[in-house]
């Protein structure tokens, strides 16, 4: 029996080996979808021999900036509406719901009309659409929080400093890592949609220009580098949460003694 891991490796194999099969053989035109072995050596190519390194490298950082700067903002608004100021997340609630679901293509433009076609913008862009869900999955994380938990911690003689520290965000923890990772998906999805828009650097830049030439194998190069990137992202912020989210022996027997506590007064 195959565990989850392997079957999720033999699935990508799989749908690679069609990609490189599929083409070759004439079931799908080689003109429209390349093989995977000549999109991997054009991207080698450009690597080396071309710019693709620099576009790459400029996307990479784009994207970076514009979601710890989603990070940097987002978490403590989130952390801080959900478990402090509940009455503050009733009043703007509303609004930011209206700003999340402003369409972002849209809004990219209105926010090049104030800011100019730059690294700014572009930023800015990537930030606003990433902060949502970290916004909105911390506030979910805060209010996910076992209320007999807290109960008892209170009684236990917690601090509303230590009850928040050592109860409420280890336990809203994995919900803003959600938050993360659907940011970091948004940052490079944004990311593409901003440097199609008066850019003439970065990889969704090097798309457009493949595309208007009609260098196929390049479009399909650089998508995979973008998605390379995102996946490599996602892989990273799910690293971190394991390494971040763990109780040490101490910490999580104490943690079940708090639970086990809180069971039996409720």
């Amino acid at each position: 029996m195959l565990s989850l891991f392997q079957k999720r490796v033999l699935l990508i194999l799989t749908l690679l080996a069609l990609w490189e099969i599929f083409p070759r053989t004439g079931m799908v035109d080689r003109l429209l979808i390349p093989p995977l072995s000549a999109v991997l050596q054009t991207a080698y190519d450009l690597f080396v021999h071309g710019d693709l390194m620099k576009h790459t490298t400029l996307s990479l950082k784009r994207a970076l900036v514009g979601l710890f700067a989603a990070v940097f903002l987002g978490l403590p608004l989130g952390l801080l509406l959900g478990g402090w100021f509940p009455r503050l997340q009733q009043a703007v609630e509303p609004l930011m719901e209206l700003f999340a679901q402003a369409n972002p293509v849209v809004l990219a433009h209105i926010i090049i009309f104030f800011l100019g076609v730059g690294e700014v913008a572009r930023t800015f862009i990537i930030g606003w659409l990433c902060i949502w869900p970290i916004i909105f999955c911390s506030i979910s994380g805060i209010h996910s929080v076992d209320q007999q938990l807290l109960k008892a911690a209170r009684s236990m003689g917690l601090g509303r400093l230590r009850l928040f520290t050592q109860v409420v965000l280890p336990s809203s923890a994995p919900s803003i890592f959600t938050g993360v990772r659907l940011a970091a998906g948004y940052a490079f999805i944004m990311l593409i949609a901003s440097e199609m828009m008066g850019a003439n650097t970065g990889l969704g830049y090097f798309v457009v220009m493949s595309q208007e030439s009609y260098q196929v194998t390049n479009v399909f190069a650089g998508a995979l580098i973008v998605t390379l990137l995102a996946v490599a992202t996602d892989g990273l912020i799910r690293y971190a949460e394991k390494r971040i989210v763990i109780w040490d022996a101490a910490g999580r027997e104490d943690f079940l003694n708090l639970k086990s506590s809180a069971a039996g007064s409720g």
